[in-house]
């Protein structure tokens, strides 16, 4: 996937924001399609995003890109062992091996490789987004919404450090500390979505708006 590469910006006013999100529109609407084409692609596409949320946890989206690169020809085959060779740069490779192997296993053995089947068996938005975080080792709330919204699922708040970061400096949250409880983490998403509906931007791309902002980047 190309990383498209922009401006940050000091978003001092919600009047920065509209025209930043305006500025750098095209590309987030690129991305965003992107995300339900990883869907269409099918069962392997979807279960990849998968393995690339669970090496961003407690790391970065790059070092998840990284980490699906090296793991792509052999993910349905590695060993823990072999996995946390391939990701010797990843900050927990033997931890992060363990949870794609187990994951790997749940997909195969459980779900008969029909991810997406299951996926859209939990038709409430937040009881599909509490199905990925009680099934999938290694998936906590954030990265269950950030795998939910790369492949197509639209309107789930991603709390990283750069989303919780803007939304205290525009004054939405009391503190940018990360939710540590199901239920913290509804309420920031809540009023993430109400800040995005006050501003007139769609949530998705408000996202990466203010991810890019803080970055320099359009990555997922």
């Amino acid at each position: 996937m190309e990383i498209f590469k922009v401006e940050k910006a000091t978003l001092s006013s919600v009047d920065d924001l509209k025209a930043y999100h305006a500025h750098i529109r095209p590309f987030v609407l690129q991305r965003l399609e992107e995300f339900r084409e990883t869907w269409e692609r099918g069962d392997e596409a979807v279960f990849e995003e998968l393995v690339f949320c669970i090496l961003t946890a407690g790391a970065s989206a790059l070092m998840g890109l990284r980490g699906v690169e090296a793991l792509r020809p052999v993910l349905w085959s590695a060993t823990a062992e072999e996995i946390a060779q391939r990701i010797h740069f990843h900050l927990y490779p033997a931890a992060r091996a363990q949870y794609i192997v187990a994951v790997r296993e749940v997909v195969r053995n459980e779900l008969g490789g029909r991810l997406k089947a299951w996926i859209e068996s939990w038709r409430g938005r937040d009881t599909r987004r509490d199905a990925c975080v009680q099934k999938f080792k290694g998936i906590g709330y954030k990265e269950a919404s950030h795998f939910l919204r790369n492949i197509g699922f639209r309107g789930y708040a991603i709390l990283d450090k750069h989303i919780l970061r803007s939304l205290h400096a525009f004054g939405v949250i009391d503190s940018d500390r990360p939710p540590s409880t199901r239920n913290r983490y509804l309420a920031i998403e809540q009023r993430y979505l109400t800040f995005a509906h006050q501003v007139g931007i769609d949530p998705d791309e408000l996202d990466l708006t203010l991810w890019a902002s803080r970055t320099g980047m359009i990555v997922k």
